[in-house]
Order: structure tokens, then C-alpha cells, then sequence
């Protein structure tokens, strides 16, 4: 297995462990792209996710983020960061921006459609930001929700002449 496929599948496996499966971030692309994409399948909407998922930036994201969140977990930041992220402090913003160094992959649709979907909050995204006790995704949320703004720009660029015949 190359280094890039062990860090892909790194990838994956930590976004499994967190209870986060690929066909939920493809829900979310569903989400933002069906009205848009009529003919959009389930299976071409996780697709767009595993090519989202195979670039290093977006991979980097992950791993950070995860990370953070874990660490969060186990009260290994240090005060007053432990606490902000353990209660994701609204004013807080860093998990947004790492989340935007992966919407900012496919262009500025990206960030509109990240923007919305972190505002909603649907499928996946609701149960990750529940802040059930003892379990921190003040990162892990909006990560998904790039994932999946990303693969929906993904998308959208590519099915250029259906966006703008709706507009």
C-alpha cells in the first residue's frame, strides 16, 4: 500500500472511529446538491466524498482536527483552551477556520454551501453537535460538514450546465 493510500485510509478509519461512516457525509452532499442535481445517487454523492477524502490538505484537516477533539476528551489542553473547546465556545472560530483550509478546495461555492450547512446542521451534523457528556466534536462537526460542501462543489463544477439553468 503507497503512503498516500495508508494516509487515505488513516483517514477513513478516524472518521469511523468517531462514528462518522462515508455514506453520512454522502447524505449531506444529497443534502446541498439534489435539488440541484436531480439525478444525484447516493452512491455518486459518497463517491465525490472519497475523492474529497483523498486530498492531503483535506486529510491534514481531519487528522488535526480529530486529534484536538480526542485531546479535548481526555482534559489534556491546557486552561482556558480545554474548556472552550470542551464546551465549543461560539466566539471560538479555529474549528471553522481549519474547516475552511477544506471547503476553500473547490472554490468559493464551497464556502456558501458550508455556510449553510453548518447553520442547519442536518443528518450526521445534528448528531455530532449534540454535546452529549464526555464526547467532544467541537471540530469534528464542522469538518463533516466541509467534507461535504466540498463534494457538493465537487459536484457543482461539474455539472456546470444544470446550475445555470436553474439560475
Amino acid at each position: 500500500m503507497s503512503h498516500e493510500d495508508k494516509l487515505y485510509q488513516h483517514t477513513i478509519d478516524l472518521l469511523q472511529e468517531r462514528g462518522v461512516a462515508l455514506p453520512a457525509i454522502g447524505e449531506l452532499v444529497m443534502f446541498l446538491q439534489s435539488k440541484f442535481i436531480p439525478t444525484l445517487t447516493i452512491e455518486e454523492a459518497t463517491k465525490n466524498v472519497e475523492i474529497v477524502l483523498r486530498k492531503r490538505e483535506v486529510q491534514n484537516a481531519v487528522m488535526t482536527g480529530i486529534a484536538l477533539d480526542k485531546a479535548a476528551e481526555k482534559h489534556q489542553l491546557e486552561s482556558p483552551l480545554q474548556e472552550i473547546i470542551e464546551v465549543d465556545e461560539g466566539l471560538y472560530g479555529v474549528d471553522e477556520v481549519l474547516a475552511f483550509s477544506i471547503v476553500n478546495v473547490y472554490g468559493s461555492i464551497g464556502f456558501t454551501n458550508y455556510g449553510y450547512i453548518d447553520r442547519v446542521k442536518p443528518g450526521i451534523l445534528a448528531k455530532l453537535n449534540a454535546h452529549e457528556p464526555g464526547i467532544i466534536h467541537t471540530f469534528l462537526d464542522d469538518i463533516v460538514g466541509a467534507i461535504a460542501a466540498a463534494a457538493a462543489s465537487r459536484l457543482a463544477h461539474s455539472h456546470p450546465e444544470i446550475e445555470d439553468d436553474i439560475y
